[in-house]
């Protein structure tokens, strides 16, 4: 029988069953904002060993919620229910499309979901953490004619992690010992869905440089299947630091969007994401790019036909120009702010989207606004702040000086507080002062 999604006063995390095959047992957990977009991306967020779906969702995944909330999309949370917690990238059966074990049961989600709401056939993605992150290289390898693209914290290659003797562990692979070439990594992913000849989505991989989990040698194994997967070279088309510590190589192309994407983190281990990594995520997978409608549930369909992929707003990684950063022009505006916050015990992190909502184009900004008493900026992306407390200017870095009348550009930071984790107030572009959504 199935249990349809029950009312509520507001979102929440909800239990489904009876979704469909589901061979090894796996609990389904489903997020779907109050306002859905009317043709919603559908994200399956897959947690690490010893988690489970409310774990995640509460967690470090809860980036993802709140822009569900902002975007309008779906979230499917699969929870492992054995003992450790895992998902089964190892058997036989879960290296093989629909063969039987946890990524079937998983589809099965998909599937339940496509159904019962409309569904943007080509914004169906994946993304996780850990075992997890094995998990999305597996979904991504055995069914690239549904998800379009995919972002994997700290795992290993897809097939990586085989096993023969039942085990669901591969001390080889963890220790990054399983060093193969392009082509072999390539072809053991191809293995998994024999005769497919289609594209393969495009993918992105984080991995902490000390990793002793999952040994860090295993992002360069990594990078080296999905640019076979996807016909590229292994040099990269492109590369930046948008952080200090990070090193960030794309592959097939420079955009937002690259084919391939690595984020290699100096000094980290095996914690991945930290706070802020998901927006970088969020807008390589395409999830921040259509607004919810105004009508509180969606439109339920039961045959969804696909429809163009909307081009995203502007992100945390938005290629350079190379051009320096235009000076700003004084009085540019009017301007709309908006900002969400997600706050844990004296930390947070900010998203701010800031959009042209004039008739001229601004050439160069600095947005001002004050923080609450007892906010401190750690760091930020997309734009450079100072000070670090008390009345802030963001001013526009090289590739993001350039705002078109009616685009948005998002930037962002982490900050510490000592009580007050509340919204910025005052915001004002180029001395004009902005509209607060």
């Amino acid at each position: 029988m199935l249990l349809g999604i029950r009312p509520a006063a507001a979102a929440s995390l909800t239990r489904v069953t009876g979704f469909g095959t589901n061979p090894t047992n796996l609990n389904m957990y489903l997020y779907v904002p109050d306002r859905v977009a009317a043709r919603p991306a559908l994200l399956v967020l897959v947690h690490y060993c010893g988690g489970s779906a409310s774990a995640i969702f509460n967690g470090n995944g809860h980036d993802y919620v709140t822009a569900a909330d902002r975007y309008g999309y779906i979230i499917v949370l699969p929870e492992a229910t054995r003992s450790e917690k895992c998902f089964d990238v190892s058997t036989p059966a879960a290296l093989r499309r629909d063969g039987g074990s946890d990524s079937t049961g998983i589809m099965s989600m998909v599937a339940y979901t496509r159904q019962r709401y409309n569904v943007d056939p080509s914004r169906i993605v994946v993304s996780g953490f850990s075992s997890g992150a094995m998990m999305t290289n597996v979904l991504a390898a055995q069914y690239p004619d549904v998800f379009s693209a995919a972002s994997a914290y700290s795992g290993v290659p897809a097939g990586c992690f085989a096993t023969t003797n039942g085990s669901l562990w591969n001390s080889q692979c963890s220790g990054g010992q399983l060093i193969k070439t392009a082509q072999q990594w390539g072809d053991q992913a191809r293995a998994m869905y024999p005769g497919y000849t289609g594209r393969y989505p495009r993918i992105q991989l984080w991995h902490g440089t000390t990793d002793t989990t999952l040994a860090y040698p295993n992002y360069g194994e990594e990078i080296k299947q999905w640019t076979n997967l996807n016909g590229l070279s292994q040099t990269p088309a492109f590369t930046d630091h948008p952080q200090s510590s990070w090193t960030r190589t794309r592959y097939g192309n420079t955009s937002t969007q690259a084919t391939v994407e690595g984020i290699s983190i100096s000094g980290v281990g095996h914690q991945l994401p930290m706070n802020g990594q998901l927006a970088y995520a969020i807008s390589f997978l395409g999830l921040d790019g259509t607004t919810p409608s105004p009508s509180p549930s969606p439109s339920p369909s039961r045959s969804p036909s696909p429809s163009p992929t909307p081009s995203p707003s502007p992100s945390p990684s938005s290629t350079p120009s190379p051009s320096p950063s235009p000076s700003p022009t004084a009085g540019s505006g009017p301007c709309r702010v908006s900002a969400t916050v997600n706050a844990w015990n004296n930390g947070l992190t900010e998203q701010i989207a800031i959009t042209n909502t004039g008739s001229s184009t601004v050439n160069g900004w600095s947005l001002t606004f004050t923080l609450p008493s007892g906010q401190t900026i750690t760091n930020g992306w997309n734009a450079a702040y100072s000070p670090s407390s008390g009345q802030v200017t963001a001013t526009n870095v090289g590739y993001n000086g350039t705002m078109a009348p009616g685009s948005t550009t998002e930037i962002g930071f982490q900050a510490t507080h000592t009580g007050n984790a509340a919204k910025p107030t005052a915001f004002t572009l180029n001395g004009v002062t902005c509209d607060v959504a």
